[in-house]
């Protein structure tokens, strides 16, 4: 019986090779968009959940909002992951990772260059499941100054030689390293990376014991089945028993009167969450991150692709039921029953659904390598043909066979057999109202898709054009100027004598990328204000930046040494309270050996140093100048100028070649995850819209053969094809626009809660909305004419001529 279905349903579709089509593309597109972003949310949730213990692992955080200065920090102190461990009979491990930078690595007199390097606790390894596969395989950082490194640093560095028991180099720090053992690499899906672990035991970071400086990413495992929120509500008291004497001497206050106005607190993080779950300052995040937004956002594109596909398959099919009535009415005269007649449609649904799905597999094949490069992943094919998404395509088969094709299963198989007989259904009524709905649902999606696409890309315009307070373009920096040496200085100078350089500064502090941070308490009158960042400058710095000074004066060697003058922004003298005559007022800053009295010397135009993402903070420009170059050039392409810099960093015969990037280039990247976020969604707006046009391209195509001899009357009468192609296009136009009444609404809502995660944005403009619109009618417009003018183009004849 089914084998009969199966023929049967395959010479149906053979007949109607058209609609099939279009079915078969519609459900292909939908199909291959759902494995596509079902592997990219699939990727994003599995990020640390390879490890054995992940469901028991918490990451202990630092939160705070002193004075105004809100505080979100994924390192704590270094006394924290010991006294959690002694105080809370709830965990069971602690352990602490601490990330070391600018790290050289040399063996045997070879030079390896800047590798990933961090200091853990020797018990790491029994809390994270990397697996030692060569080596000690327990305990091997049980002694100072050993280190695993990774499979791949193992091969790079030694070859085919027995790494353990070497020894390495970082000539940094000339501090020597035993190899005691190789790890697998980290997966791509954990939240840190590092080649080289080196124990905490020589570490003399790891031995502090203030709870006034946070330095470690700590970790702790909880015993099976218990409550975070349980542990958590702990964590006061222990700040308050740990911190507070500390607090009291620095302060002068005690931890109740501190936090009668101030919030202060360790608060635990569930392994899982890290990496779409974090909203931490750049300085104390391992790697970027990604954003449960955005799974949203793609899962609910993904299921709309679907169900778009499969609305077309049920308009398509319950349109074409006038043509399959005698077909109907037929089988039921000749015995067949309700529930046969259902099985023979749904065996036709699970034809073109097994067929279109066999089609997307093909088509995400193709489309990965594309996809990846959107995305940023490095997804594999492979993963498709494990069992466990074959089960899920079999799953999304079945899932999709029957709500493709069971309500015109239900619809064509309750025809009564004589009126089948006399085919009088014209898809009109009831079923007419339903396929409507369903157009302007599609439409919906498609215009609220586009209308969002539009509100990305004008917001990521907003950030390109916004002023920062400073000028990116054409602006070099070079990160590892240091590595020079002594040679630095001529370096500098032969820089500042090339006629292609404006301007040159030594500074190791960049408004965008990578940069160095520095963060001080700040005093008035002895009492404490709050912390501020600070950024270490020489007298170039300010006008190699394109800053603008509004008070006062820049640092300048004719006044000798500046050690102790600042330049603040305009936050940091609102902040102060120097609102009036800001020069020559002094505060405190907290240093190793006290209090240290600076005096302002000039006021600079606030500029964004972070992501508009967040407010411009205060920040304080100190006379110390070290560990990095900017170099601003006098012509955009810098290609000449960095073919020289190249050659005269080589003609000092340093280790590393010369390495620099382009300020522009690095501001950008700060934005790389809304980028790619556009991109995609961009992607499948367009996809979508093509699903649903094959819908409608469908619909025309049914309605043209049902209005065929109307349509050769109207052209005897003297009707043009122009009002031809305006009658078939009107109705499934006005669909089209009440489509807008739902989906400007709705899309305006979702993309100004996007817009609020940027501290600075752009308006939704009433243009976008009209852009939205024309794209959306006009591409539906482009879909109803092809085929509305193919048909008014037809001989009425061929039309009139009598069946």
């Amino acid at each position: 019986m089914i084998k009969n279905y199966l023929k049967t349903g395959w010479r149906n579709i053979i007949k109607n090779k058209g609609i099939f089509s279009i079915n078969i593309a519609g459900l292909a597109i939908g199909i291959a968009s759902c494995l596509l972003i079902l592997l990219f949310v699939t990727d994003e949730l599995s990020y640390d959940r390879f490890n054995e213990k992940a469901d028991r692992i918490v990451r202990v955080i630092f939160q705070a909002n002193v004075n105004g200065e809100e505080i979100k920090e994924a390192v704590v102190m270094a006394p924290v992951a010991q006294v959690l461990k002694n105080d809370l009979p709830e965990v069971t491990q602690s352990t602490r990772l601490a990330k070391s930078f600018n790290n050289r690595i040399e063996f045997d007199g070879a030079y390896y260059g800047q590798s990933s390097l961090a200091y853990v606790d020797p018990n790491f390894f029994e809390v994270f499941t990397f697996p030692i596969v060569q080596g000690a395989k327990t305990e091997p950082l049980d002694k100072p100054n050993t280190v695993v490194i990774s499979k791949s640093f193992a091969e790079n560095t030694f070859g085919n030689t027995d790494p353990i028991g070497k020894t390495l180099k970082v000539t940094n720090r000339d501090e020597n390293l035993l190899v005691t053992g190789v790890m697998e690499d980290m997966p791509k899906n954990s939240h840190f990376h590092f080649d080289l672990l080196v124990s905490t035991l020589g570490y003399a970071q790891a031995k502090k014991t203030t709870w006034m400086e946070s330095d470690f990413f700590t970790y702790l495992v909880l015993k099976k089945d218990v409550d975070i929120d349980v542990v958590e509500s702990k964590l006061p008291a222990i700040s308050e028993k740990y911190m507070g004497p500390q607090l009291k001497e620095a302060l002068g206050m005690t931890f109740t009167e501190f936090t009668k106005e101030n919030e202060i607190g360790l608060f635990l993080q569930p392994l899982t969450d890290i990496h779409l779950h974090s909203d931490f300052s750049d300085s104390t995040t391992l790697e970027q991150g990604g954003d449960i937004k955005y799974v949203y956002i793609f899962s609910a594109v993904a299921i709309f692709m679907l169900v778009i596909a499969c609305i077309n398959f049920m308009n398509l099919a319950t349109a074409s039921a006038s043509k399959r009535a005698k077909e109907v009415g037929i089988r039921k005269v000749l015995g067949s029953n309700k529930k046969q007649l259902i099985y023979q449609f749904l065996a036709e649904s699970f034809i073109a659904t097994f067929l279109a799905a066999f089609l997307a597999v093909i088509i995400v094949s193709l489309a990965l390598p594309f996809f990846n490069q959107l995305a940023g992943k490095d997804l594999n094919f492979q993963y498709l043909l494990s069992p466990e998404v074959i089960l899920a395509i079999f799953s999304l088969i079945l899932i999709i066979g029957f709500l493709a094709g069971g309500y015109p299963a239900f619809y064509l198989s309750s025809f009564n057999p004589l009126s089948a007989l006399k085919s009088k259904f014209s898809g009109s009524g009831k079923n007419s109202g339903i396929r409507s709905g369903l157009v302007i649902f599609q439409f919906v999606i498609s215009a609220g898709l586009i209308l969002s696409t539009l509100v990305v890309k004008e917001q990521m315009n907003f950030i390109q054009n916004k002023e920062l307070g400073y000028e990116k373009d054409q602006l070099l920096v070079v990160r590892s100027s240091y590595l020079l040496g002594n040679n630095e200085d001529n370096f500098i100078d032969e820089i500042k004598n090339n006629p292609l350089v404006e301007n040159v500064t030594h500074s190791a502090f960049v408004p965008a990328g990578e940069s160095d941070n520095e963060v001080g308490g700040i005093f008035k009158n002895n009492e404490f204000q709050r912390r501020m960042s600070f950024y270490n400058v020489d007298e170039n710095y300010i006008p190699t930046m394109g800053m603008k000074v509004l008070e006062g004066r820049n640092f300048s060697e004719d006044f000798g040494a500046e050690s102790d003058k600042v330049i603040l922004n305009q936050k940091a003298v609102e902040i102060l309270g120097f609102n009036k005559n800001p020069i020559g007022k002094s505060f405190q800053r907290d240093t190793h050996d006290g209090l240290k009295t600076m005096t302002v010397i000039g006021v600079i135009k606030n500029f964004n140093f972070k992501s508009l993402h967040q407010e411009i903070e205060p920040l304080i420009l100190k006379y110390n100048p070290y560990g990095g170059i900017i170099i601003r050039s006098k012509v955009a392409d810098m290609s000449g100028l960095i073919e020289n810099l190249n050659n005269r960093w080589n003609a000092y015969n340093v280790k590393e070649g010369f390495d620099y990037s382009i300020l522009d280039d690095s501001y950008n990247y700060t934005y790389l995850k809304e980028r790619k976020m556009g991109t995609i969604l961009s992607l499948f707006a367009i996809l979508t819209i093509i699903v649903a046009c094959l819908g409608l391209f469908g619909l025309v195509t049914f309605t043209a053969e049902q209005r065929f001899k109307e349509i050769g009357i109207r052209k005897v009468l003297g009707s043009s094809a122009t009002q031809i192609v305006a009658l078939l296009s009107k109705d499934f136009l006005k669909l089209v626009g009440i489509s807008f009444l739902i989906a400007f609404p709705l899309s305006y809502y979702l993309m100004n809660k996007w817009l609020q995660d940027f501290a600075y944005r752009t308006e939704i403009h009433w243009w976008l909305y009209l852009l939205a619109a024309g794209i959306t009618i006009g591409i539906a417009f482009l879909t109803i004419s092809i085929k509305s003018y193919k048909a008014a183009s037809v001989n009425p004849i061929k039309s009139l001529k009598t069946e």
